[in-house]
């Protein structure tokens, strides 16, 4: 189960910060609905790519999987606090999101913490 959550994780975030770090336009477009600059657009995507790392070298060193799992979930966490900031409750994506960060956590903390 955990080799199976964390994969998942790992390819559900890499893939969103791929789209971030190669200048898609949603990243675009979710940074302007939520009013933040979009300078902040390749940092946001920097620690999606970090998490990513994170996740896989946990599979090696597991602080470090317990560690960025902890990151995501609260780098989605103030995805949330954006979005209801500017009154968007279009929380779907964000919850697939969030519940596989999350996942990673529990599964890492269980069997590593």
């Amino acid at each position: 189960m955990y080799v199976i959550v964390t994969i998942i994780a790992a390819f559900v975030n890499g893939s969103a910060a791929v789209t971030y770090l190669i200048g898609h336009d949603y990243p675009k477009a979710q940074a302007d609905m939520k009013r933040i600059p979009r300078s902040w657009v390749p940092v946001l995507g920097s620690l999606l790519a970090a998490g990513t790392a994170g996740l896989l070298a946990g599979f090696a060193v597991p602080l470090l999987g317990i560690l960025a799992s902890a990151g995501l979930v609260l780098y989605f966490t103030g995805a949330l606090v954006a979005h209801l900031r500017v009154g968007s409750r279009n929380l779907i994506g964000w919850a697939v999101f969030f519940v596989t960060a999350v996942a990673a956590l529990v599964v890492n903390v269980a069997l590593h913490g």
